[in-house]
């Protein structure tokens, strides 16, 4: 059985959800870890890396050796377990392929692209890896964690800033960070973390050693640095960045704890600790206020006057050179008083300004984010000109429409956003006249376009406004008169948003915990949404316009559920199928198509025995779901499977 038609039955992957339930139970008890690489070299573990890097849009990506996922995709699974078991016994990783990406400004990013072996094997150990050290990374850290995101990380701004008063904010740069982290002390932290595994640390030195190939093909062996790019360098970055949140945090926030005549802690009703009560004696005695907020190596330090900040600076300053061996940019490393100046953290813009008898955020988009904005809107308009045939133009508006959705969702927490998405609506459409005009409309009979809302042209390259046929931008954009059409298909309007106030971080969220797990599967939006993404912006090679248009409103139509056993579906695990076959007079219409994981819809199709019991009991299909699959299977012109009770 080949891995690319293995789907391990829910069970499996349980398993290992029990055993990172456990590993994150056993950190938070202060428990030493000394057989880790058992865990990690388990057949359940290994199976589980596979399925997450293939989900990865990066894993057609080859490293030095050329090589990409399907290397391991046409092995058996037996074989695969195997080979990386022997990788891990014997770990030398090969040489990283350095890339240059371009930023905004002209500047370029090095970024590593480890070979996919090593990506298996370093994803093998963020499995483990991961539960055991979110067991003691600090609250105040947002970046590369599970379930935390940058809105989380504004969203405790916006709190710090308008209801703690905080006044005054240390803006920190660490000199090329990623370039510079101590290997030595990382590995010392890791031990103080209670990893204790000496294979796996040798592991994890071998990785960060790993020689790198330069674009002019010369060969760098590092001495420092996590390699930006691997799949383990963020957990192993914010091991570093955990100890200076922890030192930041216990100059104010935990010195509570550790006053001797201080009044006993006070919980809220969900056994909290209650802040507030404890702010009010701490603010009593000569302590400096301090809060950090960190996202990755991007830190923040909020304080109520400019002495405190002007203290803070140097302190944290001189922690980070003699504590992290790190340097801070004298340059970029500032005190803002939020009054006067704008402070930018994440893309995003915000100082204070006064309304009424208070005093507000002012959010809004950073001005590189804008110049940002408006370039790759630019860009997918000028994409969309000259498309090869309608299926290519069908990407590329679906590409323009996915780039203007995940600015408005990323940005659309910034309470004045809609000054900046209005001033990009006016340049965007302007540009959008220009490219997609009406002369160019008559030249190219291939164009259906309607630029102008209030005048409806009669030339017949011209069709009016059409409907909505993805219920997602339907609901979306629907009221908008700026929405454009071309060939029938929307351009949503990049300044027809909403702002919203950032979510903070709900405290009962926690992939390993089962109650945490709980609160996430109460909303399953955010999933929803990534995945209609990923549909979007992936089309079916070789089938029409109206499959691929139809699966994406079939998929947001069934809230992301298999029609079988109504399991949340996932990428790479999940089918459209057609109900009445194409080689049966089927058609793409919407109504015969329908979503199914990959291995009910192998059920579907199958005829021999032993695959028919094979799949059987690995859904454990009750008899109503048996029901369905039958009315399937039946419709494709095959027999019905006997339910056994």
């Amino acid at each position: 059985m080949k891995i690319k038609n293995h789907k391990a039955t829910i069970s499996e992957y349980y398993d290992i959800q029990l055993v990172q339930d456990e590993l994150y139970a056993k950190s938070r008890n202060g428990q030493i870890f000394t057989n880790l690489m058992e865990v990690i070299s388990s057949p359940e573990n290994i199976k589980l890396a596979y399925r997450a890097i293939k989900k990865n849009g990066g894993s057609k990506t080859s490293g030095t050796d050329k090589k990409n996922i399907k290397f391991f995709a046409q092995m058996g699974e037996e074989d695969y377990i195997k080979y990386v078991q022997n990788l891990m016994n014997n770990y030398h990783p090969k040489k990283v392929r350095r890339v240059e990406i371009p930023k905004p400004d002209g500047r370029k990013r090095p970024l590593g692209i480890p070979c996919i072996e090593d990506r298996i094997v370093q994803q093998c150990i963020l499995q483990v890896l991961e539960p055991v050290c979110e067991a003691k990374f600090c609250d105040t850290s947002y970046g590369f964690r599970p379930n935390r995101s940058a809105e989380n990380a504004m969203a405790n701004v916006n709190r710090l800033v308008q209801l703690s008063h905080c006044r005054f904010v240390v803006d920190f740069d660490i000199k090329g960070f990623f370039d510079n982290v101590n290997h030595r002390k990382l590995m010392r932290q890791l031990w103080t973390l209670g990893i204790r595994d000496t294979q796996l640390l040798q592991v994890i030195k071998q990785m960060l050693k790993a020689p790198i190939q330069m674009p002019n093909g010369s060969i760098v062996y590092p001495d420092k640095g996590t390699p930006q790019g691997g799949i383990l360098s963020p957990l192993l970055a914010n091991v570093v960045l955990n100890e200076l949140d922890w030192w930041v945090t216990s100059q104010w926030t935990e010195m509570y704890k550790q006053m001797e005549k201080a009044p006993k802690t006070q919980l809220n009703k969900k056994g909290r600790r209650i802040l507030s009560n404890e702010y009010k004696v701490l603010r009593k005695s000569k302590l400096k206020e301090m809060y950090i907020v960190r996202y990755a190596d991007d830190f923040k330090i909020f304080c109520k006057t400019r002495s405190e900040a002007v203290k803070i600076k140097a302190a944290v300053t001189d922690w980070l050179s003699h504590r992290l061996k790190l340097q801070v940019s004298e340059e970029k490393t500032s005190i803002t008083n939020l009054r006067k100046h704008y402070s930018e953290f994440l893309g995003f813009k915000f100082k204070l300004q006064t309304k009424g008898k208070k005093e507000v955020i002012n959010a809004q988009m950073s001005d590189k984010a804008v110049t940002s904005a408006k370039l790759k809107l630019k860009e997918q308009i000028k994409a969309m000109q000259k498309p090869k045939n309608d299926t290519h133009l069908y990407q590329r508006v679906n590409a323009y429409n996915l780039a203007v959705i995940g600015i408005q969702n990323y940005y659309g927490i910034a309470n004045n956003v809609c000054i900046n998405l209005s001033n990009i609506q006016r340049e965007i459409s302007t540009v959008m006249v220009n490219r997609l005009n009406i002369k160019r409309l008559k030249e190219n009979k291939v164009w259906k376009n309607c630029l102008d809302d209030k005048k409806i042209h009669t030339n017949k390259a011209i069709k009016k406004a059409g409907a909505f046929t993805n219920s997602y931008l339907a609901a979306r954009y629907g009221k908008s008169k700026q929405v454009r059409w071309l060939m029938d298909m929307p351009l949503v309007p990049i300044g027809y948003c909403k702002s919203r106030n950032p979510m903070a971080r709900k405290a009962s969220i926690n992939q390993y915990t089962p109650e945490g797990r709980a609160e996430i599967h109460k909303k399953p939006d955010m999933l929803l949404e990534s995945i209609m993404h990923y549909i979007m912006r992936n089309p079916v090679v070789g089938r029409s316009v109206e499959y691929n248009d139809n699966r994406i409103s079939l998929y947001m139509g069934q809230l992301g559920k298999c029609a079988v056993t109504g399991e949340l579906l996932e990428i790479g695990q999940m089918h459209c199928h057609h109900k009445l076959p194409i080689h049966l007079g089927g058609t793409d219409e919407y109504s015969n198509l329908i979503f199914v994981t990959d291995t009910v819809h192998k059920l579907i199709h199958a005829t021999n025995p032993d695959t028919i019991s094979k799949y059987l009991t690995a859904l454990s299909l009750n008899k109503k779901q048996l029901e369905k699959l039958n009315k399937l299977r039946k419709q494709a012109g095959l027999e019905e499977i006997a339910y056994a009770a």
